[in-house]
């Protein structure tokens, strides 16, 4: 049995008791916390701008500004719970995280909403990973395929809350806080999590904890960083100069970092990763796929928004019930997942793939044969299967990624995994502007938006199945004995 060290040194084992059940309550908490604050903001954007005078460019940086300091943190910050001790990190994460929204509540201009945001991120950067290595540390086998279910189901959760919880605060106009309530929320959840953090999470962390790893981190950061942000905002510019030398220097810098770790393990084992992740083949395809599930995530939510509003003609509320359907969806599919992952093992994250992948075939010819003329409920029904998928494809991904990954490198494979998500969107996001964009400036309305998603349909269902091939190198299903 898979054993883990406290911070007095004795073995604990994995287990789904009460004490286990009352720590994935309180990390989960904690990641519905980060779901909300990735979409809540989106909503309350006009009022913000309307009370603080933000201009475009500072509206854009407020949710982008989260973004990116959790994207490049994450591999940091998940290395962090392994050296120091995953409850220590959970909490600071969670203080800095809470700390960080009443200073978005109380921001009097943009510029200082602006970096409270990236400082929101930065604390989220640090909490986040510890949550799955929690998961990971504190259950195993069908307990810890249960447990990753309901992290699928409490994602796509926020996903539903946010955008409604962020328009349903703001138009309450609370104690006449306005915009600044869907931060202020954050204060008695993120006190409450503290707390309970401290009373009943058990420490654990690396049997052999090392040193960080400063010139790694600032390497890692700085590739991401360099790779991020232009795959972000280069298409809108039609890859200007600056950003393909940024791409390119984003690339020579993790190459160096790569270089800088192995030479860190061979010196004295304290490489901000733990390379010995990736002679696991399990880890090794389930990071891979996950990065394939990030650029379908990304590359598709963006296509289809544009598609429904710019395409179809709808308000961002009439749009309101096709973000419902999928995050509803997703809530079914990481049930499912949740229920059937630890027998089923690998079939179900696959057959999430295969799910959306035959669902958007069925749709692309709906949206060629009907374009501006398609029906809304034509055009909404089928993203509750499409939300399924994702929730049966994030849920099992998650856990059997982790599932074979020693409890000592936890954290550093949870933030590895979630670095591959948010580089995979950035990915799909640039993916957009070269079968999307190049054949729908931005701007353009009607059929010839219809016929730009219809065309970048397809490179979704080829992603997918290169996806569900990599998925063959996670744990298959052990056949009982006849």
């Amino acid at each position: 049995m898979s054993t883990d060290t406290r911070t007095t040194g004795h073995p604990r084992p994995s287990g789904a008791g009460r004490a286990a059940t009352i720590t994935l309550v309180v990390v989960l908490i904690a990641e519905l916390m980060n779901a909300l604050d990735g979409s809540i903001v989106h909503t309350a954007l006009p009022f913000i701008q309307a009370d603080t005078g933000a201009t475009s460019a500072a509206v854009q940086w407020i949710p982008a500004a989260y973004t990116l300091t959790f994207a490049l943190a994450l591999i940091t910050g998940g290395r962090l719970g392994d050296l120091v001790g995953r409850k220590r990190v959970f909490i600071a994460g969670s203080a800095v995280f809470t700390l960080a929204s009443l200073l978005c509540g109380i921001a009097t201009s943009p510029e200082l909403l602006v970096a409270a945001r990236a400082l929101q991120g930065a604390g989220a950067a640090v909490m986040v990973p510890q949550v799955m290595a929690v998961i990971a540390v504190t259950f195993q086998g069908e307990s810890q395929a249960k447990a990753f279910g309901l992290y699928g189901m409490i994602m796509s959760l926020g996903g539903v809350l946010g955008p409604v919880l962020g328009a349903v605060l703001t138009a309450a106009d609370i104690a006449g806080l306005g915009w600044r309530a869907i931060f202020l929320i954050n204060l008695p959840i993120g006190l409450a999590t503290v707390l309970f953090a401290l009373r009943f999470i058990p420490e654990s962390r690396a049997q052999q904890a090392r040193r960080l790893d400063p010139l790694g981190m600032l390497l890692s950061s700085a590739g991401l960083l360099l790779i991020t942000y232009p795959l972000t905002v280069g298409g809108e510019q039609h890859w200007p100069a600056w950003s393909l030398l940024m791409l390119a220097s984003g690339v020579v810098v993790l190459a160096v970092f790569a270089i800088q770790q192995k030479s860190k393990t061979r010196k004295d084992g304290s490489a901000l990763v733990a390379l010995s992740l990736f002679r696991s083949k399990v880890f090794a395809g389930g990071l891979a796929a996950q990065l394939v599930f990030g650029l379908v995530s990304g590359l598709f939510l963006l296509t289809y928004v544009l598609f429904m509003q710019s395409g179809l003609g709808l308000t961002p509320g009439r749009f309101a019930p096709a973000s419902v359907a999928i995050s509803i969806g997703g809530m079914a599919g990481a049930m499912l997942a949740s229920r059937w992952a630890g027998a089923h093992m690998r079939r179900v994250p696959q057959a999430g793939a295969v799910l959306i992948a035959l669902t958007l075939v069925g749709y692309q010819l709906l949206v060629s044969a009907q374009q501006t003329g398609m029906p809304f409920a034509a055009a909404v029904a089928p993203m509750i299967l499409v939300g399924a998928g994702f929730g049966m494809v994030g849920a099992g991904l998650a856990g059997l990624t982790l599932s074979q990954v020693g409890h000592q490198d936890a954290g550093s494979a949870a933030g590895l995994f979630n670095t591959a998500m948010q580089l995979g969107a950035a990915l799909g996001i640039a993916t957009a502007s070269v079968v999307f964009f190049q054949h729908a400036p931005a701007g353009s309305h009607g059929a010839t938006v219809t016929h730009a998603f219809a065309g970048s349909v397809w490179y979704v269902i080829a992603a997918l199945a290169v996806m569900w091939a990599l998925m063959f190198r996670l744990p298959k299903p052990v056949m009982a004995a006849a």
